[in-house]
């Protein structure tokens, strides 16, 4: 595999995972019952956990420690040999198991396609329609201030 290709397999996984990270555990459960799914075991079962969250002052000042949140994640081999792993913010154990699945999916051959049709796409054009919808909404509320200069001397 040349580096071409694993810089587009990886750009392929971040963008498999930003679609998934920002979709409902439901919808995706819906969106992957199509597919056969093989066989897969749990790496590391779906646990609860928390990450440190960092912070800078303006975006370049020191870094401080902005309080902690809690994450979920898991990992999954499927029978192939593929390893995929999963994160989400929240206490929500079946999505990062879901996610993991999806990341070990998208790096098959055999299933790659298939999830790329069938999970995200529909889910990454929902995610844009949400995201015009709100846009839109937004701004019908904007208001313009402007100053008029005063002709009189």
């Amino acid at each position: 595999m040349t580096v071409a290709d694993e810089n587009g397999k990886q750009a392929q996984r971040k963008a498999a995972m930003a679609v998934l990270a920002h979709s409902d555990a439901a919808e995706i459960a819906r969106r992957l019952e199509p597919i056969a799914v093989p066989a897969y075991e749990n790496l590391r079962e779906p646990e609860n956990g928390l990450v440190m969250l960092r912070g800078r002052i303006g975006g370049d000042g020191a870094p401080f420690n902005l309080g902690e949140a809690t994450v979920s994640r898991a990992a999954v081999r499927l029978a192939s040999g593929e390893v995929g792993f999963g994160y989400t913010l929240g206490r929500d154990r079946r999505k990062a198991q879901m996610i993991a699945l999806c990341d070990a999916l998208v790096q098959s051959s055999e299933f790659s396609v298939a999830v790329e049709e069938n999970v995200l796409a529909p889910l990454r054009a929902a995610m844009i329609s949400e995201r015009d919808r709100r846009a839109s909404e937004t701004a019908a509320t904007r208001v313009d201030f402007y100053t008029m200069v005063r002709g009189e001397g």
